[in-house]
């Protein structure tokens, strides 16, 4: 229930992900038959979302990004509007279980640091994020496993966007993760990843965009069906990304960059056999170019098709492989990990 207002304004953020290994096993229905295993790091970009009360009987949303607004009454259902999807489906949720059935006068905004589609879970972050914020203003917080749960919920069922479940629970727990799916529950085991092996993977990390937005509905589906009705090459892609996840988790833990390199490896090459389309022309010349510059490994971060491409490079030639990458991409970049997940603030 909302408790009188004594702040101008929530601000929440939550972090974005790369997907190192596993992508894809985490969703339905290959996770409830088989159980998903998935290794993958917050880093240090975000969603961000901001609460704004108001006063006037009115609901505001507003995405930056895409310069999609919409201004309405309270009372009623938020119709669900192009660019506004995530924003509206959020706030029904809440107005419709937390809101002491009082309308929720308020204004909501939000912004990314990667554009949808660009494979870091941009999306499934802003609803983390959209879901802390929300909590805090009506003073109903969340645990990380509740906002991941819920967040999966409105993305996932309410509004029927289809995907998994990996994006979710990094968003809201941050770090550096072995994560388990299965049909009933989500396990998520934080790595101990030693100092010097966290230094060399992050010394070594380039993210490059592909300027291609990705097809991951279609991609989803595919794999979808592809398990549905028994493929057995994507069934057998799909149970080496899921073997690939523990053998990249176990070389973590021993502080094995080699083997790290060598799962990353094994794992692109068993993804672009789940689906048509993960790889593409242009996604294939700039991991060509990346590797004959110098580059060890590389693979696209989530579904495939497009968004971002990551790559693990000698860091004395990580310039190299930058300086290559940059004369066909426009956006080539560093990162680094970052321990905590969603975050939500007051603003006085």
């Amino acid at each position: 229930m909302q408790s009188e207002v004594s702040f101008n304004q929530i601000r929440a953020r939550a972090p974005l992900r790369l997907g190192f290994a596993g992508g894809g096993t985490d969703i339905s229905p290959f996770s409830d038959r088989y159980g998903g295993f998935v290794l993958n790091a917050a880093i240090d970009r975000y969603a961000h979302a901001a609460i704004t009360p108001r006063d006037d009987g009115r609901v505001e949303l507003l995405a930056a990004d895409g310069k999609v607004s919409w201004n309405g009454r309270t009372g009623e259902a938020l119709p669900s509007m192009e660019g506004l999807e995530l924003h509206a489906g959020v706030y029904n949720r809440f107005a419709r279980e937390f809101g002491d059935r009082k309308p929720l006068s308020i204004s909501i905004e939000t912004h990314c640091d990667a554009p949808p589609g660009s494979g870091l879970g941009s999306s499934s972050t802003l609803v983390v994020a959209l879901v802390q914020a929300l909590g805090e203003y009506l003073g109903a917080p969340l645990s990380a496993h509740e906002n991941a749960r819920l967040a999966y919920e409105i993305e996932r069922g309410d509004l029927g966007f289809a995907g998994g479940k990996q994006d979710h629970y990094t968003a809201a727990f941050g770090g550096l993760n072995f994560m388990e799916f299965y049909a009933d529950r989500v396990i998520v085991n934080p790595l101990p990843i030693r100092q010097k092996l966290r230094a060399e993977l992050e010394s070594s990390l380039l993210l490059v965009y592909t300027a291609v937005r990705r097809p991951s509905a279609r991609l989803m589906h595919e794999q979808v069906q592809n398990v549905s009705r028994g493929d057995q090459n994507a069934l057998r892609a799909m149970h080496v990304l899921k073997a690939e996840a523990v053998t990249m988790k176990r070389a973590i833990l021993n502080g094995d960059f080699d083997g790290l390199v060598t799962a990353m490896q094994t794992s692109w090459a068993a993804k672009k056999r789940v689906a048509n389309g993960i790889s593409n022309p242009r996604i294939d010349e700039l991991y060509e170019v990346a590797m004959k510059a110098g580059a060890r490994a590389g693979k696209v971060s989530g579904a495939g098709g497009g968004g971002f491409m990551m790559f693990i490079v000698d860091p004395l030639k990580r310039k190299r492989v930058m300086n290559c990458l940059q004369e066909l991409a426009e956006y080539v970049s560093t990162c680094r990990f970052v321990e905590r997940g969603v975050l939500s603030w007051k603003v006085m």
